[in-house]
């Protein structure tokens, strides 16, 4: 039965959903086309008449990941469009810790790019390209809210973007390392970078709770 276009849209988005999610649970290595496939419901054949590759497949279901980390962290954050802060306990939070298929790609398989390198690394460095950006304006935005000094440097937010991305990026990994042997260690390891980072930002818009 011939397929519409509006249903092979979805079955494509379908492969690139369970793929994100699959890789970022496994790693690149850890997923085969059978994996994937057996999880959006289709078969190798319907798979790759979506996608000429698997190579292809990896790079979009990658770009798909940064796309749905961002959408599943601003819903753990709904203030984040304004609050830096509320975005950094999100981010470094048990729930983000325990849930890597629909977490950040940068933590689930940066190595994995890296060892890919071409275009799977191009990929990567978008999405890195795109966080840094976000948070900058993030910073910005704070910035405001406190009566910061204005004009400030537009590479000063970068700067610091890049310093609270990369911390938050090795907390997140040491504290799943370290969550399985010594979950008080990963408990610690997340609520010590919180502060450590919204410290550095200044005082929260809000005095909310962490997780």
């Amino acid at each position: 039965m011939k397929v519409s276009k509006a249903q092979a849209a979805e079955n494509r988005q379908g492969i690139l959903d369970a793929a994100a999610r699959l890789y970022r649970e496994r790693g690149l290595t850890g997923v085969g086309v059978a994996d994937i496939t057996r999880e959006a419901g289709f078969t190798h054949g319907g798979l790759y008449r979506h996608f000429e590759s698997k190579d292809a497949l990896v790079r979009e279901a990658c770009a798909r990941a940064f796309e749905g980390s961002t959408d599943t962290l601003d819903h753990a954050a709904p203030q984040t469009a304004c609050n830096v802060h509320d975005r950094i306990r999100a981010y470094l939070s048990p729930r983000h810790r325990d849930a890597p298929g629909i977490g950040c790609p940068i933590a689930a398989l940066a190595m994995d790019a890296a060892r890919a390198g071409g275009a799977l690394s191009d990929v990567f460095a978008q999405g890195i390209e795109n966080n840094i950006g976000r948070y900058a304006h993030l910073i910005a935005d704070h910035n405001a809210s406190q009566g910061g000094p204005t004009p400030v440097p537009e590479l000063q937010y970068r700067a610091q973007a890049m310093q609270v991305l990369a911390t938050m990026v090795g907390g997140l990994l040491l504290a799943r390392a370290t969550a399985a042997g010594r979950p008080a260690l990963s408990a610690e390891l997340l609520t010590t970078l919180q502060d450590q980072l919204t410290g550095l930002l200044g005082e929260a818009p809000s005095g909310e709770p962490r997780e």
